[in-house]
């Protein structure tokens, strides 16, 4: 089978999963290699297809002000170019590509400020997985990190970070980002600072790898066409020859603001980027599935949440309006974002403002929780009807140690939440005296 019939084969193979529906609870195996890597595996054998992920400790928050920017780099560059390693033979850059492409395999990256990682789709037959498999491995065990490659990505990414300096969203997230966290790492740039990026050398990357990617802290996640004794064989590879260290160290806590605080910043946009926030819960949180519905009802839900009914509907004063929970190890953000017209961004968030404390001083309506719990339990199938949305949620629950029946959990924990549950838990963790306020726009001087 040439490489033109295995992209074609699993175009078909990938609309059929697409199609199917999540009708059964997912069975979740777990256990350990033998360097300390933890391992989620569900069999699939639906479709002659695997998906393997494999995640570190390695996010942005893995950054500090002097590398801001070298946990993204890393992770961009590693699948740039392996060394060998005994028998195995060193590839290019253009061998990892060609290989993937010779047996249909899809090698995609995931970022953010907690995990670094790699996410493999390829067909299950024996040569396509063991070769996807092997090149997967030549990626997070032994990088390169060649300086011609290294120095090329950097100028990339430093192109990216000037060309955002002129966005309106962009340089409202990176003002918001430091308001809201001040100097923990969660307000580090993910992609990082130009002078901080111009002099990381190819050294320092690799003493980042060495640092971050460890077994120990490493998770595997695979879900397809295979047995428990082929995926065990799979994690094992993946992980054996990973550096024997690993900073485990945990990420600093997270201080609540203590007072509100706002930033303007002039800018020639259209509109006003406006964002509001402060941190908010951690994804292992006791609170979290009350935070999620109740947020759901408040902005998370369209055109039926809360925000969008006062600020949208009644007043016309943007075209959408949004509120979303970011949860992390810590606690991550939580966010309310919208545009408007220059001269409408004061009353708009004077609407924001009312809202959001009515919401925590009252909490939401019976009615309100109905439709929110009808619409939430209504489509959870949807949110496991592929192997590709499974495997993102193994990786979750490997990452933050979260229960292994967590996908049978949500929707009896989303069914069984309470008016009083959803009201106390955003008394708990929302305050509206105490949020962080940016406004992008074009205002007077």
């Amino acid at each position: 089978m040439n490489s033109v019939q295995v992209h074609a084969l699993l175009l078909l193979l990938w609309l059929a999963a697409s199609m199917q529906s999540a009708v059964a609870g997912v069975s979740i195996e777990s256990w350990e290699t033998t360097r300390g890597s933890r391992v989620l595996f569900v069999e699939s054998r639906a479709l002659p297809m695997l998906d393997v992920s494999i995640e570190f400790p390695a996010g942005s928050a893995r950054d500090s002000a002097t590398v801001s920017g070298i946990a993204n780099l890393a992770l961009r560059v590693m699948r740039m170019g392996s060394v060998a390693s005994g028998d195995v033979p060193a590839l290019s850059e253009d061998e990892i590509s060609l290989g993937l492409a010779d047996v249909g395999a899809q090698l995609t990256s995931s970022f953010d400020v907690d995990r670094a990682g790699y996410a493999l789709r390829t067909l299950s037959g024996e040569r396509e997985r063991m070769r996807a498999i092997d090149i997967l491995t030549a990626v997070v065990q032994r990088p390169a990190f060649s300086p011609e490659i290294v120095a090329r990505e950097k100028a990339r990414v430093i192109a990216g970070l000037r060309e955002a300096q002129i966005n309106p969203g962009t340089v409202a997230s990176r003002a918001y980002a430091r308001l809201v966290y001040g100097d923990h790492p969660y307000g580090l740039h993910a992609s990082g600072e130009i002078d901080t990026l111009e002099s990381i050398e190819p050294v320092q990357l690799l003493d980042f790898h060495r640092r971050h990617y460890g077994a120990q802290g490493a998770v595997v996640s695979i879900i397809g066409d295979l047995s428990r004794e082929q995926a065990r064989e799979i994690a094992e590879r993946l992980t054996s020859g990973l550096p024997a260290g690993a900073d485990l160290s945990p990420i600093p806590s997270v201080a609540p603001l203590q007072q509100a605080r706002q930033r303007e910043i002039r800018h020639d946009a259209a509109q006003a980027h406006v964002l509001l926030g402060a941190p908010g819960m951690r994804r292992a949180d006791p609170d979290y599935f009350a935070l999620w519905v109740g947020n759901y009802i408040l902005g998370g839900g369209g055109f039926n949440s809360r925000l969008t009914v006062e600020v949208r509907e009644k007043r016309g004063l943007t075209y959408s309006v949004y509120s979303a929970f970011a949860p992390y190890q810590r606690e991550g953000p939580f966010t309310i974002g919208l545009q408007t017209r220059k001269d409408q961004a004061d009353e708009a968030i004077r609407v924001v403002r009312a809202t959001l404390a009515d919401f925590v001083r009252d909490g939401p309506t019976q009615s309100e929780l109905a439709g929110a719990k009808q619409h939430i339990l209504g489509s959870f199938a949807l949110r496991i009807d592929s192997n590709r949305k499974i495997l993102a949620y193994l990786a979750t629950i490997g990452f933050y140690r979260l229960p292994l029946d967590y996908l049978d959990q949500f929707p009896r924990r989303v069914s069984a939440l309470t008016l009083e549950e959803i009201h106390a838990a955003f008394r708990r963790h929302v305050d509206p005296s105490r949020m962080a306020t940016v406004v992008v726009g074009d205002f007077p001087p």
